[in-house]
């Protein structure tokens, strides 16, 4: 079930530019890499944040959040919900904008700890599902 109002999702989508996507790879059949090309086709920039630190896009890729040496808009999380906590805490750390956990990801104890910390938290929904329906955007 989704976790976020429309308001919250669409200011998210709208009014970022940022987005450091957890567990993007170069691996072309993940649906991290569609979605992380779905949103640069709406003009957001991928960050890769993942072990191996890809490049994706051309953009570096870091092994954690914090290694990110600039500042993101919005976690955007593709990992089994039970590793979501120590992410959501790098994300409360490194001062993120806001959490977005994808479809089938959630974790109700991380979200609250991120809400605690001013960040608005989006939970089991994608970007491409949200955008089309409350900006327009193409499928």
């Amino acid at each position: 079930m989704r976790y976020g109002d429309d308001e919250i999702i669409r200011r998210m989508l709208a009014d970022t530019a940022v987005w450091a996507i957890v567990g993007l790879s170069e691996n072309t059949s993940r649906v991290a890499y569609s979605i992380a090309g779905y949103l640069r086709a709406h003009g957001k920039r991928t960050i890769p944040v993942h072990p191996s630190r890809p490049v994706v896009a051309g953009e570096r890729g870091y092994a954690t959040l914090t290694d990110i040496p600039f500042p993101v808009d919005v976690v955007d999380l593709f990992l089994r919900s039970e590793l979501v906590a120590p992410v959501v805490d790098d994300a409360i750390a490194i001062r993120a904008g806001g959490i977005w956990m994808q479809l089938g990801v959630r974790d109700d104890d991380a979200a609250q700890r991120a809400e605690k910390a001013g960040l608005p938290v989006v939970m089991d929904t994608c970007p491409r599902m949200e955008a089309p329906r409350l900006l327009g955007w193409a499928r």
